[in-house]
């Protein structure tokens, strides 16, 4: 079932009633007022709060969390700053906690190698796509070894990005891609939180740990599993957002209407183990395979691919 991706950016009080999520204007005499429609909480996979004059029940939060929504607030600026999920939405968690916690470091090199193997090649796809040479990075996805301690990713994300200048940054010498940068980035950053909140979401549905990363490792991140696993995930993000750029030249900001495309993310057709599906979909299936790599099952994750 595809999930929605609900946005709620204006001063509203959340509630929840009969296992819906209830949207309604808060009245100075105490009574709320309901506007458009309740939305059932099992339609759900992501809410995202955008406005410092929300208020909400505790209900919201509980129910949300046991109907394993990924729950995003965000600041004054309009940026994503805080995830929430639920602890316990798996009825074999422990068991699985357990065979990811002792993930030999083999088996956490061969998994790495195979995600930026994939990352690499749909990056390679989407310069391609927008017109750009990609030989260089078809090559260097074939060279990744185990554990890519020759950090072909990184050598592949500076060329990648170099290669997109004249896109991206068509008055500058070169586009530096920055969280904290100049526009398109603040499109990306959005984008890239939507598809690491599906990555997350899609981890602890399938009973893991989104701290205990593959790869990443970072005391002060919540998701270093998620990061590991959205990367191959990114270009479709990064595919979205250069469309935009294209389409829409003047807009620069993340307006209501820009935020209302991308949080369409979620819902485009993927292609994964040969199947069509939409994203949020697939990557369930990506992380219930990576489940059956903890436990022995299968060699290999099945991400997305590019074509």
């Amino acid at each position: 079932m595809i999930k929605r991706t609900i946005y709620v950016g204006n001063p509203l009080h959340l509630s929840i009633r009969n296992e819906q999520l209830v949207l309604s204007v808060p009245h100075s005499k105490g009574i709320d007022k309901l506007i458009g429609n309740t939305v059932p909480l099992e339609d759900i996979g992501i809410l995202i709060l955008d406005n410092h004059q929300i208020s909400l029940s505790h209900a919201v939060l509980q129910k949300t969390a046991f109907y394993n929504i990924a729950f995003i607030v965000c600041n004054e600026s309009h940026h994503p700053v805080s995830l929430q999920l639920p602890l316990d939405t798996n009825t074999l968690q422990s068991e699985r906690f357990k065979y990811q916690i002792d993930a030999s470091k083999p088996l956490k090199k061969q998994l790495w190698q195979q995600t930026v193997k994939t990352k690499i090649r749909n990056q390679a796809f989407v310069l391609k796509k927008h017109g750009f040479d990609n030989a260089s990075m078809l090559q260097w996805a074939n060279e990744v070894n185990s554990g890519d301690t020759l950090n072909l990713e990184g050598r592949a994300a500076a060329f990648y990005w170099k290669s997109l200048s004249p896109l991206l940054a068509p008055n500058q010498k070169l586009f530096i891609r920055d969280r904290e940068g100049a526009y398109p980035n603040n499109f990306l950053n959005y984008a890239y939180t939507l598809i690491r909140a599906t990555i997350a979401r899609g981890l602890v549905a399938s009973g893991l740990l989104p701290t205990l990363g593959i790869h990443h490792k970072n005391k002060y991140n919540a998701y270093c599993l998620a990061d590991d696993i959205m990367e191959p995930y990114r270009a479709y993000a990064d595919d979205y957002v250069f469309n935009l750029v294209k389409n829409k030249p003047t807009e620069q900001e993340l307006t209501k209407e820009i935020k209302s495309q991308l949080l369409t993310l979620p819902a485009i057709d993927i292609v994964i183990d040969n199947q069509r599906s939409p994203l949020m979909v697939g990557v369930q299936k990506t992380t219930s395979s990576l489940v059956k790599c903890y436990m022995g099952e299968r060699k290999s994750i099945l991400y997305p691919e590019l074509f």
